[in-house]
């Protein structure tokens, strides 16, 4: 098994006294593997997400990612971590209102300097995959919900992550 992501007894208190939000969660994700993690709303779901996104650090445990160990990050190490390997689709849109669609799609290939022949192929390419391509010259705005969701994902995988996350709501 080529394991991409290891969790290691990771656990994660917010303020001395309360009870974890994470309490020694372990398990191994294999490439390739497509694997949700469901339970109620304050579960920690969105917690744990974010600890393996880089976003915050576990309080004690280790995460590794194809081979990397979070812990050994500093957060400037962890930005560009995050930006060259990571996707993310959060619950949130987080589209750029001052960028059109295909702006907000290419931004993960313009801050790794990408060529411009290149994000205009792969930009494209997920617009049409997604049924966006009519929708690259507006913004956000002008988009449903459902349009504005997909422009999201494509901004995740524009870059081809390694590891792609995801956050859906759960409701109240």
């Amino acid at each position: 098994m080529d394991t991409i992501l290891k969790v290691m007894n990771v656990t994660k208190v917010y303020h001395t006294g309360q009870n974890p939000s994470l309490h020694e969660v372990s398990f191994e994700v294999a490439r390739g593997e497509f694997i949700g993690i469901m339970g109620a709303s304050g579960s920690g779901k969105t917690t744990l997400l974010n600890i393996l996104s880089t976003i915050d650090k576990p309080t004690s445990g280790e995460v590794l990612i194809d081979g990397v160990s979070l812990k050994s990050l500093s957060d400037s190490k962890a930005a560009d971590f995050r930006r060259d390997n990571l996707g993310f689709i959060f619950q949130e849109y987080f589209l750029l209102d001052s960028l059109t669609i295909f702006e907000n799609i290419a931004v993960p290939l313009t801050l790794q300097k990408v060529s411009p022949n290149k994000i205009e192929k792969a930009v494209r390419s997920l617009a049409e995959r997604f049924g966006i391509a009519s929708q690259l010259s507006k913004y956000p705005g002008q988009l449903s919900g459902g349009q504005r969701q997909r422009a999201s994902a494509a901004r995740a995988l524009v870059k081809n992550p390694g590891i792609l996350f995801a956050d859906e709501p759960t409701g109240a």
